[in-house]
């Protein structure tokens, strides 16, 4: 049976890794993989998540099947951190909220629904977009279409574009944005932007399928969730996968959850009931551990405190980075200006490379970044950010 199958090619960004592991060059710089990094080139356990793993430690008793929803806490500190714990889909009973193992399964799960409830709907993507989303969306059976987002010469979001491609979205079609910290472009919509597309969602009767995979990582916690508060202030229904990867650092757990927002509390029970059903038959029942610690730094006060002060540093560590970058490439050379770089958000920018370029950055400098010239900032430290920028520089 499975002798019949071909060998595929690995990940891009997974391949990436393996070679930068690979490569002996002690001035080796990974600008590729998608994770936050200290100033050290480590991926730290946050102390908030230490204090709370230690509690969970010395209180757990058992390891039964959490809930099939998922742990209540962890989902009602998901929910609150999204919407505002005021907001009116949360008071009225309108929101439902599962537990998924990672973003990832927030997407695939809510994938799933969509197409149980409208097989024919259609999900439109930004061009670009993260890579997964096209094959965890287009596994279930959705259409996929795009509309056009990132202007790679202007280094700049091509809203006229996207609002037109957007004005052929209908009532059985959804749009999937980014929250905040575009992945791949870093470049995130306005708060006039997110405006214009509520308007024309309610105009045009198109659903918001909301990835929130970075929040608190932009302008901050309350600041990256406005476009999703205020569509879910106007409109019936939305969709939200949010993942607390990157926030709380909890890569490995696989913390997410998937969020629907029905016209009504009797919707949004009709629609718990389907999505639990659904997720039985993925994966049965959610991890445990991951939520665990979401739920108690959210609800502990003082674990709360400590993990707002570290999301902070790690936010505004990630700025000093965007501004560090922009004046060390414009002091080496004058063929391009890169401050588009310090006006985008979180850790993604497109340094607007052709591949031969890239391809010398890695074979001549050991320098490692997607095709595409996607950089991840955190990759950026003290101590190679002048060969960095020597290496980007030789190669323009």
């Amino acid at each position: 049976m499975f002798d019949r199958l071909p060998r595929l090619n690995p990940d891009p960004i997974l391949g990436l890794s393996a070679a930068y592991r690979s490569d002996p060059n002690p001035l080796k710089v990974d600008l590729g993989v998608g994770v936050y990094k200290t100033e050290a080139g480590e991926t730290p356990v946050l102390a908030c998540v230490s204090q709370a793993e230690a509690a969970l430690l010395e209180e757990q008793t058992t390891k039964v099947y959490t809930p099939p929803a998922g742990i209540e806490g962890a989902n009602r500190a998901a929910a609150q951190l999204a919407f505002g714990a005021d907001h009116s889909v949360l008071t009225d009973g309108r929101v439902a909220t599962v537990q998924t193992p990672g973003g990832c399964g927030a997407l695939r799960l809510a994938a799933e629904l969509i197409a149980k409830a409208k097989p024919d709907a259609r999900v439109w993507v930004s061009t670009p977009t993260w890579a997964n989303h096209i094959p965890l969306l287009g596994s279930a059976g959705l259409t996929l279409r795009e509309y056009p987002y990132y202007d790679f010469e202007r280094h700049c979001i091509d809203f006229d574009a996207m609002y037109s491609a957007l004005e052929h979205a209908g009532k059985d079609d959804l749009v999937l944005l980014h929250a905040c910290c575009h992945n791949p472009s870093g470049a995130d919509l306005t708060q006039a932007q997110w405006q214009a597309l509520t308007e024309l969602a309610e105009t045009r009767g198109f659903t918001p399928f909301i990835d929130m995979a970075y929040q608190g990582f932009g302008q901050g916690l309350e600041e990256d969730a406005f476009g999703l508060r205020l569509m879910a202030e106007r409109l019936p229904e939305l969709v939200l996968a949010t993942s607390f990867s990157k926030n709380l650092g909890l890569y490995r757990e696989r913390a997410g959850s998937l969020s629907i927002v029905s016209n009504s509390p009797t919707g949004a029970e009709a629609v718990l009931s389907q999505t639990l059903s659904l997720a039985r038959g993925l994966y049965s029942m959610p991890p445990s551990h991951g939520a665990a610690i979401v739920e108690r730094v959210y609800h502990d006060d003082a674990l709360r405190g400590l993990w707002l002060s570290e999301l902070a540093q790690m936010r505004e560590r990630i700025h000093s980075l965007r501004e560090k970058l922009v004046q060390a490439l414009n002091s080496r050379q004058s063929q391009r200006d890169f401050g588009f770089i310090a006006h985008e958000q979180g850790m993604f920018s497109f340094l607007g490379l052709s591949q031969p370029q890239v391809a010398r950055l890695k074979s001549e400098f050991s320098v490692y970044m997607t095709d595409n010239s996607r950089i991840n900032l955190a990759g950026i430290n003290t101590s190679n950010l002048e060969y960095a920028a020597d290496a980007i520089s030789a190669v323009l």
